[in-house]
C-alpha cells in the first residue's frame, strides 16, 4: 500500500545548506522507491493555517518510508534543511485500492451508538 512522506516546511531566508539538501534529496529516496509528487508548487489553503511550502514524497509503502527517513544517507543531509528551515513532517500510509470510507463512517456511528448505550445506564442510575 502506497505510503507518503509529508512535510510543511516554514519559509525561512535561503541558504546555501538548503540549495545542497536539495539537490542530493532524490538520490536519498530513490533506493527505496521514493519519488517527488509534491515540490516547488504553490498551494492554496483552504482552510486553517499552511504557511510555507509543502512537500510530498510517495513510497511503495510504509516500511520504504521508514527505511528512507532511518537511513544514513538522508540522516546525514536532514541537517542540512532543519538548520535552515523547520518542518512539520509526518509519514503517512495511504489507504488501498476500493477503499469505501462508508465502512469507517459505519464503524464510528457503531461506536458512538454503543458510548451511548453504556452512558444511558449511568445516567439513569443519577
Amino acid at each position: 500500500m502506497t505510503a507518503y512522506a509529508i512535510a510543511r516546511l516554514n519559509t525561512e531566508t535561503p541558504h546555501a545548506e538548503v540549495v545542497e539538501y536539495i539537490e542530493r534529496i532524490p538520490a536519498t529516496f530513490e533506493p527505496f522507491g521514493g519519488r517527488f509528487l509534491v515540490h516547488g508548487t504553490v498551494h492554496e489553503v483552504k482552510e486553517g493555517n499552511w504557511p510555507g511550502a509543502v512537500v510530498m514524497i510517495g513510497f511503495p509503502g510504509i516500511a520504504e518510508a521508514r527505511a528512507w527517513w532511518d537511513s544514513a544517507a538522508y540522516q546525514e543531509i536532514a541537517p542540512l534543511r532543519y538548520r535552515h528551515m523547520p518542518a512539520d513532517i509526518v509519514l503517512v500510509e495511504g489507504v488501498p485500492v476500493g477503499y469505501d470510507s462508508d465502512a469507517t463512517a459505519n464503524a464510528l456511528r457503531e461506536s458512538l451508538t454503543a458510548a451511548a448505550a453504556a452512558a444511558a445506564p449511568a445516567a439513569a442510575a443519577e
